[in-house]
């Protein structure tokens, strides 16, 4: 038997749509997001097929704008054609273009009782890294897999940090900061009150347009107030996100907030670190104990150029990890907001903002 791999094309769509039916009672892919899928870009839609055009298989991986992970969203074989190696022949497929798309890292989630595809994964090197609770529709737990595809070196140096949603789509900062503080004191306890809570103390009242985001001084001095030690590092020392806000009054309510954070931080002996914040300095906090919440600029993700939050959560020899608190549109899984791989030669450009290119961080240890 001759099996061929191939980029899905549209006219295999209602041959994907049946293949789908076939294999899956839930949790299926519909006519529209196969027809997305086979449009879109950033990902692989790989199908198999043996000697006619009948399609018996097919992977879909999707690729994460801005980071170096993929993941393997779909996996599916004929049933009449298991057991002849095509699954196989369709990962080392994926595995192949993510690779050839950058990626460090390929993530997937498979059912506990999925015994075939579990002993198949393991057989191709992928190594299970935690449980998602009720993942499908059916109620069952998923086992989540990685593997390293370029270059594994099984260095990853990692703090269990819970994940944490924003629920506003301007309280990016408190989720972050709620995230580092649980995991450095499982004590402390968030919650959408608290995180409304930290945003009134931290936020800079005016950004763009919208909401205020939040300062890292804001940021720094609610951590203090929660009994948490804390470190500011940012790299110029004027008011920082003034230069898109274009209404006069609304610039001198945010100078007037920056004002106050600087004298507030100066008063309760917040060390300010007025430079760059390099990646060894980040790793060096993170080894010592701390968590580090890293301003960066979301346009290598979406395109927006929006300053945005997030967690360092751990670190190899080539990628910083983050925890994101804000699965956009198009991430199909707040998986894929944990332990997001920003290889290190990406990472400076992603983590300065605005004209001026900010960079900042807040460095926060245990009590």
């Amino acid at each position: 038997m001759t099996v061929s791999i191939r980029p899905a094309l549209l006219a295999d769509l209602e041959q994907l749509v049946l293949l789908e039916k076939n294999c899956f009672a839930t949790d299926q892919l519909s006519r529209r997001s196969f027809k997305h899928w086979i449009g879109t870009e950033h990902r692989a839609l790989l199908v198999a097929t043996l000697a006619s055009p009948e399609v018996v298989g097919y992977v879909l991986i999707i690729y994460h704008p801005g980071t170096r992970l993929a993941r393997v969203y779909s996996l599916a074989v004929a049933p009449a054609q298991r057991g002849a190696g095509i699954a196989k022949l369709l990962m080392s497929a994926g595995e192949q273009a993510a690779t050839d798309a950058g990626r460090l890292y390929l993530r997937l989630e498979v059912s506990v009782d999925n015994a075939a595809a579990i002993k198949l994964y393991q057989a191709l090197g992928y190594r299970n890294f935690g449980i998602y609770r009720d993942y499908y529709q059916d109620h069952k737990d998923a086992l989540r897999y990685q593997k390293r595809i370029r270059r594994y070196r099984d260095t990853l140096q990692h703090r269990s940090v819970h994940w944490l949603r924003q629920t506003t789509p301007f309280t990016c900062g408190p989720a972050s900061l709620m995230m580092a503080m649980h995991a450095l004191n499982r004590a402390y306890q968030p919650s959408q009150e608290e995180e409304i809570n930290l945003w009134r103390e931290a936020t800079t009242i005016f950004m763009t347009s919208g909401h205020g985001g939040c300062h890292p001084l804001g940021l720094a001095l609610a951590a203090k107030r929660r009994h948490f030690t804390v470190e500011v590092w940012i790299n110029h020392t004027g008011t920082l996100f003034i230069d898109g806000v274009r209404n006069e009054e609304k610039k001198q309510v945010v100078e007037l907030v920056d004002t106050c954070f600087k004298r507030e931080a100066r008063e309760q002996n917040i060390n300010i670190h007025y430079a760059n914040i390099s990646q060894n300095d980040l790793i060096s906090a993170f080894k010592s104990g701390a968590i580090p919440l890293i301003l960066i600029s979301t346009f290598q993700m979406d395109g927006k150029k929006a300053p945005h939050w997030v967690v360092m959560s751990g670190f190899d020899d080539d990628c910083l990890y983050m925890h994101d608190p804000d699965p956009e549109e198009g991430r199909q899984s707040e998986l894929d907001c944990q332990f997001i791989p920003i290889a290190c030669e990406d990472f400076d450009r992603m983590s300065c903002f605005g004209k001026n290119r900010l960079r900042t961080a807040v460095i926060i240890w245990p009590g």
